[in-house]
């Protein structure tokens, strides 16, 4: 089992081909009544077989809660659900067992297991893992809109196709809802035009793609997060960094701060009545790690899918000889916008339990 948070405890458990996968969520106040629609359309949005654009297992990725709820309110006991695995094909990943693919975890799974990991789908090691997170997440968020605070994302590029960003000062949560509710999260639908058209060009190629994903946080009350490991940027990045294919985070103007003067990072302040707000936000709303009241950014880089059907070479871990591979079964061209769910999923769970602290 897996686990993350201090007062809200998220423990995910399961591999990709087991009979199921689940979560375990403790902590959650008593009384609250989840609205599962909401949680089963959240899911939805990250579930496989939606489009041509991800991989054709079909799941339905229904959660079923065994425990922690009492007349459709939380009753104070764990949270657990589960959520049944069906469309497998567990043959497809024979050829991998002494062959492992170059860029995923085989070959550090069957260091570490003594060859004893779970080969199938990518064993605990799948993407298939954040459909319990995205189950604890959809809880997370209904929490946090009680609280005033909203939870969006949408694609920021896609193998160097950008969206627009958001407006670093004023991210509304018609915004946020208008962007949830596409098909294909972005901002400017023709540049998800041109990104599909970009995904469905190196699909046919047999290759994949990567991209970044843009996160904003609203309504976040000012003074949460501390300093050195309390911060809010760690935590956030802590639990980004447990989503299959992430390799990058950045906070406000990330990266490009490292090139700009101190006079152009900087973000002047002023007030707006009786509230502090910044003219700019190049700190993407976090200072010293804590929050400041204005809105919190992230941008998240995921790398491409390195189960792709090219030939490839790798190694026979038994014979230690050199190998080609050619990888069958079914694998997304690009996982970006599926990830799109899953890092507001791993947002609110961080937010929601650095709220209790």
């Amino acid at each position: 089992m897996y686990q993350t948070g201090e007062k809200i405890k998220v423990t995910v458990f399961g591999q990709s081909h087991s009979e199921a996968i689940g979560a375990v969520i403790e902590g959650l106040p008593a009384g609250i009544k989840l609205d599962m629609e909401r949680i089963y359309a959240f899911m939805r949005r990250r579930a496989p077989g939606r489009d041509k654009f991800s991989t054709p297992r079909k799941e339905a990725d229904l959660p079923e809660i065994i425990s922690g709820l009492a007349d459709g309110k939380t009753c104070g006991a764990p949270i657990t659900a589960v959520i049944k695995n069906g469309d497998t094909k567990s043959k497809d990943y024979e050829n991998l067992r002494l062959v492992p693919r170059p860029g995923h975890s085989d070959f550090t799974a069957f260091v570490k297991y003594g060859g004893c990991n779970d080969i199938r789908g990518g064993g605990q090691f799948s993407g298939r893992m954040t459909a319990p997170l995205c189950f604890a997440g959809a809880i997370c968020m209904q929490l946090l809109e009680e609280k005033g605070i909203y939870i969006g994302a949408h694609i920021e590029s896609v193998h160097g196709i950008h969206d627009e960003r958001f407006n670093p000062i004023n991210v509304t949560k018609d915004e946020l809802d208008a962007i949830k509710a596409k098909d294909f999260c972005v901002i400017s639908d023709k540049q998800g035009e041109a990104m599909k058209a970009e995904i469905d060009r190196v699909r046919g190629n047999l290759d994949s793609v990567g991209g970044t994903i843009e996160c904003a946080v609203i309504g976040m009350p000012t003074g949460v997060g501390g300093p050195l490991f309390g911060g809010i940027e760690g935590r956030i990045s802590s639990a980004i960094f447990a989503i299959p294919a992430v390799k990058g985070i950045e906070f406000g103007s990330g990266f490009s701060a490292s090139e700009m003067y101190g006079s152009e990072n900087n973000d002047s302040f002023y007030f707006d009545e009786d509230c502090v707000k910044t003219k700019t936000n190049n700190h993407g709303g976090i200072l010293g790690g804590i929050s400041s009241g204005m809105p919190i950014l992230f941008r998240t880089a995921i790398k491409p899918t390195p189960s792709i059907a090219r030939e490839q070479d790798s190694v026979n871990l038994k014979t230690k000889t050199s190998e080609k591979l050619v990888i069958s079964g079914r694998h997304d061209p690009c996982i970006v916008q599926r990830a799109v769910p899953v890092i507001e999923a791993a947002a609110a769970i961080t937010i929601l339990d650095m709220l209790g602290e």
